[in-house]
């Protein structure tokens, strides 16, 4: 009798979803949002690009790009492939932007994904609700934003690797040229030429103190006989005062206003970077690290959480969820008369309005209850970002203003005053002085000047750009989009064509040198109105109404012309050496100055046969005040920033942020040394903190 014998089923393992997202940062976050069905894995940004050694770009095939897989990445596109193998279904999660959706279409590519699937997945905040959200809701790659972005990676490819060679055969090794850093060069080159060619011209003000009552206020000259009068030299000064008979005078106007400040729009990606530089004095790089380390997540009590919505965008919409969101805090927090709810904002035209401003992605968590959680410059930044949208969902402040004239023997002085109302926005976000009230005054009461004040002015020429500034310019003109303008700054600084002094931009000669063949060459590259109309095309491209061939092919013709005529007329530019007045201390020939890659330096003129170089250092003219014996010079760190230290390094390891000045302390013997102050002053205090002098304009 044969034993009947039951075969056991072998437990299979159940197939799990695979999730591929940009950054390892997050996967781990999303991981445990997804849950136990969910293996989330990290492409580390792009994993196929174009060829770094060669254009890459197939000219007889209607632009078809030629990628290549990057290089090192070889064993994590296997591990994904093996893992999409065996996965229930690939879900690709990169950023959601032009970039995040072609390193998408990447991954469709080399995972040999169907396009037509819906395995799209955007989040716009990296938060429970938000990732599980949109995991019920996916979609299928968007070949436009692909398309716009291949559009950008190849114009700029075609740009770069056309003018670069020519420059280095021209002017010398290690340049390059850009769509968006040649405008950023020639903006910051025609600013320094206005600079130069600026001719001040002296003015005079006249501001008085009066008194009406037991309160005094200050009004400044207008006109006189109802005319406004400009005060050129002080001899138009003394003929105002010599009509003065005596300080008596006359309320001959008084004008009073209800005016409304709104609040401001919540940040853009430039918005955002302008105001850390000038509130903060963040660099933009540091800016768009700081925020990406926000925005992937931050280890607070509960798990890791993204604190703000994805950051790199030109839109100012908010969600309609965000705003209800907010409209409770500000009516918890402020009362119900504090909350703009229900008000809609409206974008500029260039904003392609993919995702929303840049906000906290839970507006209860205020920067005080998950300070202990972020580091200095991670608080700071997010302190800024949350108070600015707060601000933004709240109702405008109400002044009350005031406007009065004074008048005698038809000299006229004005006053202006206001105080707040109602605060409003202002209540979280006092971007101004509230008050600067006047005293009650109605038309015909008398009031007395106190004292005059002439005061002797010189027209000041414009402004040296500052990273904030020049990211506002660029995208007042419509040059550059949010993504670029980071890269573009670090680049031109990079190459050596501008260099930061006192936080703004200086050209240098190297860069004046490229400018000038731009200029002469390539005068679209540089063309301001050319850049914002080829960016507004590409934009174009996004949104599926142009061909991005189309785009690159009328762009590519017409500069094809300029290349053969730069090519054939662009003479050889000789940088000459510049003596240095000292020889060489291997081989006793003469020193000379060379421009390199990081700006000038000492070389012996016997090259190559003496390598003998030296770094150019300036002297500060005091003594180094720990060893006594060498000089105290002018350095730089890695990061660019400016510090003191001791010509003798290494025997000598002094060093110091703040520039000493020569004397000791009086009471302990310290250094000291000088200071920056708030206001733009300077203060001499000692290292070891028992002294300092009188701050300094």
């Amino acid at each position: 009798m044969k034993r009947l014998v039951t075969k056991t089923k072998k437990k299979t393992t159940p197939k799990k979803n695979l999730v591929i997202v940009e950054s390892p940062a997050k996967a781990k976050t999303i991981e445990k949002y997804l849950g136990r069905n969910y293996k989330v894995m990290a492409s580390v940004g792009h994993i196929r690009d174009l060829k770094k050694s060669s254009m890459s770009v197939d000219f007889e095939n209607n632009y078809q790009p030629e990628y290549i897989n990057i290089r090192g990445k070889g064993p994590l596109i296997n591990d994904l492939k093996k893992e999409a193998k065996k996965a229930k279904k690939v879900f690709l999660a990169s950023d959601p932007d032009r970039e995040g959706e072609a390193i998408s279409w990447h991954l469709a590519h080399i995972l040999n994904l169907n396009l037509e699937e819906d395995n799209r997945v955007v989040f716009n905040e990296i938060t429970k609700d938000a990732v599980k959200s949109a995991f019920k809701e996916p979609r299928r790659i968007n070949m436009d934003l692909v398309d716009a972005q291949q559009a950008r990676r190849v114009l700029d490819r075609i740009v770069g690797y056309s003018i670069s060679p020519i420059l280095w055969k021209k002017v010398k090794k290690g340049l390059s040229a850009g769509r968006v850093q040649s405008v950023a060069l020639k903006l910051i080159i025609d600013r320094e030429a206005e600079i130069n060619a600026f001719i001040p011209e002296e003015y005079w003000t006249l501001d008085s103190v009066f008194k009406k009552g037991n309160k005094q206020f200050q009004a400044s000259f207008y006109g006189v006989n109802g005319k406004k009068k400009e005060l050129k030299t002080n001899e138009d000064v003394q003929e105002v005062l010599s009509l003065l008979k005596s300080d008596d005078f006359e309320v001959t106007k008084v004008e009073k206003k209800e005016r409304r400040r709104n609040a401001p729009l919540p940040y853009t990606t430039s918005s955002l970077q302008q105001d850390a530089a000038n509130k903060l004095n963040f660099r933009t790089r540091k800016t768009m690290s700081v925020a990406q380390q926000l925005y992937e997540g931050i280890k607070i009590s509960g798990g890791v959480q993204g604190l703000i919505t994805y950051m790199r965008t030109d839109s100012t919409r908010i969600s309609p969820i965000a705003t209800n969101e907010a409209a409770s805090f500000i009516t918890e927090r402020f009362g119900a008369n504090y909350s703009k709810h229900g008000s809609k904002v409206r974008n500029s035209s260039s904003a392609q309005d993919a995702h929303e401003a840049i906000r906290p992605s839970n507006v209860h968590l205020t920067p005080e209850s998950i300070s202990k959680y972020l580091d200095k410059d991670q608080l700071k930044l997010y302190t800024l970002i949350w108070n600015r949208f707060v601000a933004s969902q709240m109702t405008a402040a109400i002044f009350d203003t005031m406007k009065v004239n004074l008048e005698q023997a038809g000299v006229r002085f004005t006053a202006n005053g206001s105080q707040v109302k109602f605060d409003g926005y202002l209540a979280i976000y006092n971007d101004s002085d509230r008050n600067k009230m006047l005293p009650d005054m109605e038309v015909g009461d008398s009031v007395k000047r106190i004292s005059s004040k002439p005061e002797q002015h010189f027209t000041q020429p414009p402004a040296r750009y500052s990273e904030a500034t020049l990211i506002k310019t660029l995208e007042e003109n419509g040059v550059g989009r949010p993504s670029t303008y980071a890269p573009t700054i670090e680049t031109i600084q990079k190459r050596y064509y501008v260099k930061l002094a006192a936080k703004r931009f200086e050209p240098t000669e190297l860069g004046e040198i490229v400018n000038k063949l731009i200029v002469e060459f390539f005068p679209d590259i540089v063309d301001v109105h050319f850049t914002a109309d080829l960016e507004t095309r590409l934009d174009d491209v996004e949104i599926g109404q142009e061909e991005w061939q189309k785009v690159i092919d009328q762009f590519y013709q017409p500069f094809k012309q300029e290349l053969g005529k730069a090519e054939e007329e662009m003479e050889k530019i000789q940088i000459k050496d510049e003596p240095a007045g000292f020889d060489c201390d291997v081989c006793g020939n003469s020193m000379v100055i060379k421009l390199g890659r990081y700006g000038k330096f000492y070389a012996c003129s016997n090259f190559p046969d003496c390598r003998n170089t030296k770094a150019i250092v300036k002297e500060i003219g005091v003594t180094c005040p720990q060893c006594q014996q060498g000089q105290v010079i002018e350095r730089k760190s890695k990061k660019n920033r400016l510090f003191y230290g001791c010509d003798r390094y290494p025997d000598c390891e002094f060093t110091s942020w703040d520039k000493p000045v020569g004397r000791s302390c009086p009471k302990c013997q310290g250094t000291l040394v000088e200071k920056k102050v708030r206001g733009g002053g300077k203060q001499v205090v000692c290292v070891n903190g028992d002294y300092e002098e009188a701050k300094v304009k």
